[in-house]
């Protein structure tokens, strides 16, 4: 369940083992979700973070790919119910793999997303795109400085790696790419913030290098405001608290990057099951990431909670998913081979990435701080290692080639339907479904 980085390494970890997989993933792509804010920012197009999965695994023969959204597990008989587009089916298993992933969490006001898109799939970059392209074009087609500016203010909130690298990227594009392409306003006066309720950008990074994102942040203009909690969002401002103070700020793009959640299927898993969850929904693994009881269900990457050596959860990011991906299937390897499993997951901390600006980076690897163009270079090497399909990135370099030595951005293109038909979908409910139900009254 699920073709993110600990599903579909796990998967490709079982090529060579007698096993039938079934993959089951809501989408007909596995999403290289650490780019996406290049996505939403005009670098890099969908298809280069997001190849499809059929071509991916087209040399692996014991895998059958199925489109659907895993809705119950019936752990007693072993069937998973999935919804796919206009048809439901189910799925029995031997052994269950559970990797979907997390969604975006907005600490218990799920309205703040009609306002403040996530940055968790494509659809969510896409959207971004287009309300980030168009608030420079809308706001060149007004003349009262109060609604030119409100356009031209971009709000991001959770300064982490995802909103530290989006916050930095909206001010190169103001500040730099956008420079002098509009005859009615000066794009460099695009106001851009950064917010976050704890102390520090980049914070699980150490002070260190914490200090040097903020100092680079804002010599390209950002404004961090750390310490200040957003109590309130809506289509025209957000408004944020610091120290007992209120203040709204106009603003028509804001983007949200703070906070995870484990999905729904997470509470139905540990209801069926009787696991535990955290206060972020994840399902409470044993040491080899199975479920308590249910030695068959494996619960990977970010819809696990699991203590690492030093007693603190692991952390949701890529390394976590990847790795726990391939211990669940050197498990199931076991298990054929009739060798002892049970073995608990051990997790290799490789360290941490996060980019500013154009050749400015941070980057945390065991002992070593990097900072500036060495961590830039460390930047564009992992991300080249990690991302699936030689021609991506053949095509990543080349966009990234047109982005940081030029002032071009390849992917500028959006549409109406990329900025609304999410919210439509939404409003109307799943259009295959809403179709089979048109057809059944006419029948």
């Amino acid at each position: 369940m699920g073709a993110g980085f600990g599903g579909l390494f796990a998967i490709k970890a079982l090529r060579r083992a007698d096993v039938e997989i079934t993959l089951i993933n809501g989408t007909t792509y596995h999403l290289f979700q650490p780019l996406l804010y290049q996505v939403a920012t005009g670098i890099l197009s969908e298809g280069e973070v997001a190849p499809p999965i059929r071509e991916v695994l087209r040399r692996q023969r014991n895998v059958d790919v199925r489109l659907g959204w895993v809705r119950d597990v019936d752990v007693e008989a072993r069937v998973v119910s999935v919804a796919g587009p206009g048809i439901d089916y189910t799925v029995g298993y031997d052994t269950l793999i559970v990797a979907a992933g997390a969604s975006q969490s907005y600490f218990g006001n799920d309205e703040f997303a009609d306002h403040a898109p996530g940055m968790k799939s494509v659809d969510d970059a896409l959207e971004l795109r287009a309300r980030i392209f168009g608030a420079f074009e809308v706001a060149d087609l007004h003349t009262d400085p109060e609604t030119i500016e409100r356009w031209l203010t971009f709000v991001v909130v959770g300064a982490g790696p995802t909103g530290t690298e989006m916050a930095g990227q909206i001010a190169e594009l103001a500040h730099r790419n956008l420079r002098g392409q509009f005859r009615h306003i000066d794009s460099r006066k695009a106001r851009i913030l950064l917010v976050d309720a704890v102390g520090s950008v980049l914070s699980t990074f150490g002070d260190q290098l914490s200090s040097k994102a903020e100092r680079q942040l804002a010599k390209l203009g950002v404004e961090v405001r750390t310490d200040t909690r957003v109590v309130a969002v809506d289509a025209t401002g957000i408004e944020v608290e610091s120290g007992g103070h209120r203040e709204r700020i106009p603003a028509m793009t804001k983007v949200w990057a703070a906070g995870v959640a484990a999905p729904p299927l997470a509470a139905r898993l540990a209801e069926g099951t009787g696991a535990k969850t955290d206060r972020a929904g994840r399902i409470l693994v044993e040491p080899d990431t199975t479920l308590p009881a249910h030695p068959e269900i494996f619960v990977l990457g970010d819809m696990m909670s699991l203590a690492g050596e030093d007693g603190r959860p692991l952390p949701g990011v890529a390394q976590v998913a990847i790795q726990s991906g391939r211990h669940a299937a050197d498990q199931i390897k076991r298990r054929l081979a009739g060798r002892e499993s049970g073995q608990p997951f051990r997790y290799f901390d490789k360290g941490s990435l996060a980019t500013i600006s154009r050749f400015s980076a941070v980057a945390s690897i065991w002992k070593l701080r990097l900072s500036g163009f060495p961590a830039w270079v460390v930047w564009v090497a992992v991300h080249l290692f990690y991302l699936v399909g030689f021609k991506n990135r053949v095509t990543a370099v080349l966009h990234w080639f047109v982005s940081f030595l030029g002032r071009g951005r390849s992917e500028r293109v959006a549409t109406q339907q990329q900025a609304f038909a999410r919210q439509a979908i939404r409003a109307y409910g799943d259009p295959f479904r809403r179709a089979s139900s048109a057809d059944a009254e006419v029948g």
